[in-house]
Protein backbone atom coordinates (compact mmCIF):
# COMPACT_ATOMS: atom_id res chain seq x y z
CA UNK A 1 0.00 0.00 0.00
CA UNK A 2 1.43 3.43 -0.61
CA UNK A 3 0.45 4.74 2.12
CA UNK A 4 -0.73 4.25 6.04
CA UNK A 5 -3.50 1.65 7.01
CA UNK A 6 -5.59 4.30 8.84
CA UNK A 7 -7.59 2.51 12.06
CA UNK A 8 -10.30 5.65 12.58
CA UNK A 9 -10.65 5.49 16.25
CA UNK A 10 -13.61 7.16 17.93
CA UNK A 11 -16.15 7.47 21.23
CA UNK A 12 -19.53 7.97 19.72
CA UNK A 13 -22.71 8.27 20.76
CA UNK A 14 -25.65 6.23 20.55
CA UNK A 15 -26.48 8.43 17.60
CA UNK A 16 -22.87 8.39 15.94
CA UNK A 17 -21.90 11.72 17.40
CA UNK A 18 -18.20 12.29 18.39
CA UNK A 19 -18.57 15.99 19.38
CA UNK A 20 -20.80 17.65 21.82
CA UNK A 21 -21.34 17.63 25.86
CA UNK A 22 -22.10 14.02 26.38
CA UNK A 23 -18.63 13.26 26.11
CA UNK A 24 -18.15 14.80 29.46
CA UNK A 25 -21.16 13.49 31.44
CA UNK A 26 -20.22 10.91 33.96
CA UNK A 27 -22.37 8.05 31.85
CA UNK A 28 -19.93 8.23 29.18
CA UNK A 29 -16.91 7.43 31.34
CA UNK A 30 -16.42 4.21 30.87
CA UNK A 31 -16.45 4.16 27.29
CA UNK A 32 -13.59 6.80 27.42
CA UNK A 33 -11.73 4.56 29.79
CA UNK A 34 -11.90 1.94 27.18
CA UNK A 35 -11.11 4.26 24.22
CA UNK A 36 -7.57 4.74 25.92
CA UNK A 37 -7.67 1.27 26.87
CA UNK A 38 -7.41 0.42 23.28
CA UNK A 39 -5.38 3.41 21.99
CA UNK A 40 -2.74 1.86 24.04
CA UNK A 41 -3.33 -1.77 22.77
CA UNK A 42 -2.76 -0.48 18.97
CA UNK A 43 0.35 1.16 20.49
CA UNK A 44 1.96 -2.26 21.38
CA UNK A 45 0.57 -3.77 18.58
CA UNK A 46 2.83 -1.25 16.35
CA UNK A 47 0.98 1.76 15.36
CA UNK A 48 3.15 4.64 14.62
CA UNK A 49 0.76 7.21 16.23
CA UNK A 50 -2.17 9.19 15.87
CA UNK A 51 -4.13 12.13 13.54
CA UNK A 52 -6.13 14.89 14.61
CA UNK A 53 -6.94 18.04 12.98
CA UNK A 54 -6.23 21.37 14.54
CA UNK A 55 -9.41 21.97 16.65
CA UNK A 56 -8.99 17.98 18.22
CA UNK A 57 -5.50 19.52 18.63
CA UNK A 58 -5.82 22.73 20.41
CA UNK A 59 -8.73 20.76 22.80
CA UNK A 60 -6.10 18.11 23.81
CA UNK A 61 -2.24 19.64 23.90
CA UNK A 62 -1.85 23.03 22.94
CA UNK A 63 -4.93 25.13 24.88
CA UNK A 64 -4.70 27.61 22.15
CA UNK A 65 -1.60 28.85 22.76
CA UNK A 66 0.04 30.45 19.72
CA UNK A 67 3.39 31.67 19.53
CA UNK A 68 4.28 35.79 18.74
CA UNK A 69 5.90 34.68 14.87
CA UNK A 70 7.60 38.28 14.93
CA UNK A 71 10.67 36.73 16.72
CA UNK A 72 11.25 34.35 14.02
CA UNK A 73 12.91 34.66 10.58
CA UNK A 74 10.55 33.47 7.74
CA UNK A 75 11.67 30.29 5.81
CA UNK A 76 11.47 31.27 2.10
CA UNK A 77 11.12 28.84 -0.44
CA UNK A 78 10.70 28.47 -4.30
CA UNK A 79 7.06 29.29 -5.40
CA UNK A 80 6.92 26.32 -7.52
CA UNK A 81 8.51 23.74 -4.81
CA UNK A 82 7.86 23.49 -1.11
CA UNK A 83 10.57 21.55 0.62
CA UNK A 84 9.46 19.61 4.02
CA UNK A 85 11.87 20.05 7.19
CA UNK A 86 12.61 16.47 8.47
CA UNK A 87 14.71 16.12 11.37
CA UNK A 88 17.72 13.49 11.91
CA UNK A 89 15.94 11.53 14.85
CA UNK A 90 12.70 10.78 14.10
CA UNK A 91 11.10 8.69 17.49
CA UNK A 92 9.19 6.21 15.66
CA UNK A 93 5.88 7.17 17.70
CA UNK A 94 4.56 10.30 15.93
CA UNK A 95 1.62 13.19 16.95
CA UNK A 96 0.38 13.87 12.85
CA UNK A 97 -1.30 17.58 13.14
CA UNK A 98 -3.14 18.62 9.92
CA UNK A 99 -3.18 21.79 10.87
CA UNK A 100 -3.61 23.47 7.07
CA UNK A 101 -2.80 27.31 7.55
CA UNK A 102 -0.15 26.36 10.56
CA UNK A 103 -2.15 27.61 13.41
CA UNK A 104 -0.78 25.14 16.35
CA UNK A 105 1.07 26.89 18.78
CA UNK A 106 3.86 23.63 20.52
CA UNK A 107 6.30 24.41 23.35
CA UNK A 108 7.54 21.08 22.81
CA UNK A 109 8.57 19.40 19.42
CA UNK A 110 6.74 16.07 21.54
CA UNK A 111 2.92 15.56 23.32
CA UNK A 112 3.28 16.47 26.88
CA UNK A 113 0.39 14.42 28.06
CA UNK A 114 -0.94 16.01 31.46
CA UNK A 115 -1.85 12.11 32.68
CA UNK A 116 1.35 10.84 31.23
CA UNK A 117 -0.71 8.35 29.05
CA UNK A 118 1.09 5.93 26.81
CA UNK A 119 -1.06 6.54 23.81
CA UNK A 120 0.04 10.35 23.45
CA UNK A 121 2.94 11.18 25.55
CA UNK A 122 6.29 11.37 24.32
CA UNK A 123 4.85 11.01 20.33
CA UNK A 124 6.83 13.44 18.48
CA UNK A 125 4.85 15.77 16.68
CA UNK A 126 4.44 16.34 12.83
CA UNK A 127 2.90 19.24 10.86
CA UNK A 128 0.82 18.47 8.15
CA UNK A 129 0.69 21.97 6.41
CA UNK A 130 -0.80 23.40 2.94
CA UNK A 131 1.59 26.12 0.80
CA UNK A 132 -0.67 28.66 2.33
CA UNK A 133 0.95 28.76 5.40
CA UNK A 134 3.25 32.06 6.98
CA UNK A 135 6.72 31.92 6.16
CA UNK A 136 7.19 32.80 10.24
CA UNK A 137 5.48 29.99 11.20
CA UNK A 138 7.82 27.32 9.48
CA UNK A 139 10.57 29.26 11.24
CA UNK A 140 9.32 28.74 14.69
CA UNK A 141 8.42 24.66 13.85
CA UNK A 142 12.47 24.31 12.60
CA UNK A 143 13.54 26.46 15.79
CA UNK A 144 11.41 24.18 17.84
CA UNK A 145 12.53 21.62 15.86
CA UNK A 146 9.28 20.20 14.30
CA UNK A 147 9.11 18.64 11.43
CA UNK A 148 6.65 19.73 8.81
CA UNK A 149 5.57 18.79 5.70
CA UNK A 150 3.39 20.11 2.61
CA UNK A 151 0.47 18.75 0.89
CA UNK A 152 -1.98 20.54 -1.10
CA UNK A 153 -1.51 24.25 -1.81
CA UNK A 154 -4.51 26.20 -0.27
CA UNK A 155 -5.87 22.89 1.77
CA UNK A 156 -4.59 19.61 2.77
CA UNK A 157 -4.61 16.84 -0.10
CA UNK A 158 -5.17 13.81 2.16
CA UNK A 159 -3.58 11.01 -0.43
CA UNK A 160 -0.36 13.32 -1.02
CA UNK A 161 -0.26 13.93 3.01
CA UNK A 162 -0.45 9.97 3.65
CA UNK A 163 1.77 8.90 0.59
CA UNK A 164 4.62 11.36 2.67
CA UNK A 165 3.85 9.66 5.98
CA UNK A 166 4.56 6.31 4.73
CA UNK A 167 7.31 6.95 1.99
CA UNK A 168 9.51 9.79 4.11
CA UNK A 169 8.04 9.60 7.49
CA UNK A 170 8.24 5.27 7.29
CA UNK A 171 4.66 5.54 9.10
CA UNK A 172 2.68 1.58 8.33
CA UNK A 173 -0.62 2.21 10.45
CA UNK A 174 -1.69 5.60 12.11
CA UNK A 175 -4.91 5.98 14.30
CA UNK A 176 -7.25 8.84 13.44
CA UNK A 177 -8.35 10.11 16.30
CA UNK A 178 -9.68 13.22 15.12
CA UNK A 179 -13.50 15.55 14.49
CA UNK A 180 -16.04 15.32 11.96
CA UNK A 181 -13.89 17.37 9.56
CA UNK A 182 -10.99 15.51 9.16
CA UNK A 183 -12.42 12.14 9.67
CA UNK A 184 -15.05 13.29 6.62
CA UNK A 185 -11.78 14.32 4.55
CA UNK A 186 -10.53 10.98 4.90
CA UNK A 187 -13.32 8.75 4.52
CA UNK A 188 -13.84 10.71 1.13
CA UNK A 189 -10.51 9.98 -0.11
CA UNK A 190 -10.80 6.58 0.79
CA UNK A 191 -8.30 6.77 3.71
CA UNK A 192 -10.21 4.80 6.22
CA UNK A 193 -9.34 0.76 6.35
CA UNK A 194 -10.82 0.52 9.65
CA UNK A 195 -13.52 1.61 11.93
CA UNK A 196 -12.79 1.27 15.88
CA UNK A 197 -15.67 2.69 17.96
CA UNK A 198 -16.88 2.63 21.19
CA UNK A 199 -20.56 3.53 21.48
CA UNK A 200 -21.51 4.98 24.85
CA UNK A 201 -24.92 4.37 26.08
CA UNK A 202 -26.16 7.96 25.84
CA UNK A 203 -27.72 9.73 22.58
CA UNK A 204 -25.74 13.17 22.12
CA UNK A 205 -26.93 17.04 22.23
CA UNK A 206 -28.58 18.82 18.84
CA UNK A 207 -25.25 20.62 17.89
CA UNK A 208 -23.04 17.72 18.27
CA UNK A 209 -21.21 16.86 14.94
CA UNK A 210 -21.09 13.07 13.41
CA UNK A 211 -18.48 10.57 12.95
CA UNK A 212 -17.95 11.68 9.34
CA UNK A 213 -18.99 14.76 8.00
CA UNK A 214 -19.96 15.09 4.16
CA UNK A 215 -19.06 11.43 3.74
CA UNK A 216 -19.60 9.93 0.64
CA UNK A 217 -21.59 6.14 0.98
CA UNK A 218 -18.65 3.48 1.60
CA UNK A 219 -19.41 0.09 2.93
CA UNK A 220 -17.51 -1.87 6.07
CA UNK A 221 -18.05 -5.37 7.44
CA UNK A 222 -18.68 -6.21 11.17
CA UNK A 223 -15.59 -7.82 12.21
CA UNK A 224 -15.74 -7.45 16.03
CA UNK A 225 -18.48 -6.26 18.72
CA UNK A 226 -18.78 -6.43 22.53
CA UNK A 227 -20.14 -5.62 25.76
CA UNK A 228 -17.49 -3.26 27.25
CA UNK A 229 -18.72 -2.41 30.58
CA UNK A 230 -22.01 -1.38 29.52
CA UNK A 231 -20.26 0.47 26.42
CA UNK A 232 -20.88 -1.34 23.05
CA UNK A 233 -17.10 -1.91 21.11
CA UNK A 234 -17.29 -2.10 17.69
CA UNK A 235 -14.54 -3.27 14.86
CA UNK A 236 -15.46 -2.69 11.50
CA UNK A 237 -12.96 -3.18 8.01
CA UNK A 238 -13.61 -1.65 5.24
CA UNK A 239 -14.90 -4.25 2.37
Amino acid sequence: MYRPYIVCHMVTSIDGKVTGEFLSRPECEAATEIYYEINREYKARGSCGFICGRVTMEGSFTGGWYPDLSGYKPVHHNIDKKMDFIVDDLSGFYAVAFDTHGKLGWKSNKIIDPDGDPGYDGAQIIEVLSEDVDERYLGYLESMEIPYIFAGEKSIDVELALFKLKNIIGCETLLLEGGSIINGAFERAGAVDELSLVVAPTVAGKDSKPLFMDADIANFELVKAKNGNGNLVLNYKRK
